[in-house]
């Protein structure tokens, strides 16, 4: 029987004309940063949020582009002053602290998260990523990998979409960060349709 919280309707409407065309805008400009020609669909942020609980604490969501999985985040009770987003594109991040002024958004390369100190100690109790590590040179997606578990506290959880069939981070890397992966679900009416995966230490801390 599904979760029924899995089915909790999202607070905004949806994705607007203009998110299209913005987001449409930044892949023809970097198709190797945006990977997909429009925003994941609704479908997909239930998935992909829903073991996400309000009483995690932070929550560090990766590249949230228009704000898609911001709000199903926010649908699941999460703190709008809980989030912390990491946006490189600068329209993008402009357009997140317009609709999400208690969050906080950093305008980085998310690669450089282990170096930028961007939380004290390790307080987050999951994250939520839309950056397209299956396209990625496999160092890059590495260092995004490591520096979410830099700040992750024991038994907190990556949840990661990809486009491809299988999970977007290579076993010789989630083997030489600690790390485990399993697919917990997907959404075949993405554009394109996409799985979803969990990350966490293989050893719970």
């Amino acid at each position: 029987m599904a979760d029924p919280s899995s089915e909790l309707r999202l607070t905004d409407p949806g994705t607007s004309r203009a998110d299209f065309s913005r987001f449409f805008r930044a892949w023809v400009s970097n198709p190797r940063r945006v990977a997909a020609v429009a925003p994941s669909s609704d479908a997909l942020a239930r998935v992909i949020t829903r073991e996400v609980t309000p009483d995690m604490g932070p929550v560090l969501e990766l590249g949230p582009g228009t704000g898609v999985f911001t709000r199903a985040l926010l649908a699941r009770g999460v703190k709008e002053s809980d989030l912390t987003l990491i946006e490189f594109g600068r329209d993008f991040a402009h357009v997140l602290e317009v609709r999400y002024p208690q969050a906080r958004v950093l305008s980085m390369d998310a690669a450089h998260l282990a170096r930028e100190a961007i939380f004290d100690g390790r307080p987050v109790g999951a994250a939520v990523s839309g950056l397209p590590l299956l396209i990625m040179p496999p160092k890059q997606a590495e260092d995004i990998v490591a520096g979410v578990f830099h700040y992750m506290r024991p038994g907190g959880a990556l949840y990661q979409f990809t486009y491809g069939p299988r999970c977007p981070v290579p076993r010789a890397t989630l083997d030489r960060l600690g790390l485990k992966a399993v697919r917990i679900g997907g959404a075949l009416w993405n554009i394109p349709p996409a799985g979803v995966y969990r990350i966490t230490r293989k050893d719970g801390n």
